[in-house]
């Protein structure tokens, strides 16, 4: 029977990629071969479990028409009100902004921590069984880096929660194209992709990664049979999105 996607942050870089990965899965079925002995993933070959519809969550109507899609346009700050309609097996959680772009300190918290969780906490009261988030390499509730130290505190409430599966990604710098312009991550970007090949063994999860990569190893462990709580940094995600 196929199951419900629910997806926060739609219109962003990786929420964007999910959605459109999710919507050309429904057309396809696959085997996902990935893990071992010693992974939190359960097996080694997991069956297809094809998604039949996607719900997003948007404060406005993304130009995009699709038969199994419901988009459902919320004010976050009220999200309580909107109850009724989280309801669903899996969550997308990629919602995120920069202090830079939220206007200050408080605002990102409010888009980077309050409303996943309050969503969080609701989809739970559902029995949404499963959330996956894309959190950010280096996050700890007790880094002294507001930034990392933001997306640590999402990661342990979220745990204290205790959907049935937990999925955390921590990627490094994202590449791919932005709506809007990051003058400083732009030129990151240009940095990482010169010196890419210094990105070897420790220091490979620090190796930027695609969006659409990510996108594809959010969609593959939402397929599979993760029990409790799992974190895959980033040269696991590229590792996981090139099965």
């Amino acid at each position: 029977m196929g199951r419900t996607a629910i997806i926060l942050g739609a219109s962003g870089l990786v929420g964007s990629e999910v959605l459109k990965q999710l919507l050309a899965d429904m057309d396809s079925s696959e085997e996902i071969a990935i893990g071992s002995s010693n992974s939190p993933l359960n097996s080694e070959k997991v069956p297809d479990q094809r998604f039949e519809k996607i719900k997003i969550f948007v404060r406005k109507r993304i130009p995009i028409n699709h038969p199994n899609l419901e988009q459902i346009i919320v004010d976050f700050d009220i999200i309580g009100n909107y109850s009724d309609s989280i309801k669903g097996d899996v969550i997308f959680c990629c919602i995120g902004t920069t202090i830079a772009a939220a206007g200050s300190k408080e605002a990102f918290i409010k888009v980077d921590h309050t409303y996943p969780l309050e969503f969080a906490k609701i989809a739970k009261q559902n029995e949404v069984e499963t959330m996956l988030l894309i959190s950010s390499i280096g996050a700890d509730k007790t880094a002294s880096n507001f930034y990392l130290k933001v997306k640590g505190d999402i990661e342990f409430e979220l745990e204290e929660l205790k959907f049935e599966s937990l999925i955390i990604l921590r990627p490094s710098m994202l590449l791919g194209d932005r709506k809007e312009s990051r003058f400083a991550e732009s030129a990151g970007k240009v940095f990482m992709k010169l010196f890419s090949f210094a990105f070897i063994g420790k220091l490979k999860k620090y190796k930027a990664i695609e969006a659409s990569a990510v996108a594809k190893a959010m969609i593959r462990l939402s397929k599979m049979k993760i029990k409790g709580s799992a974190i895959f940094p980033s040269d696991k995600l590229q590792q996981i999105a090139e099965r």
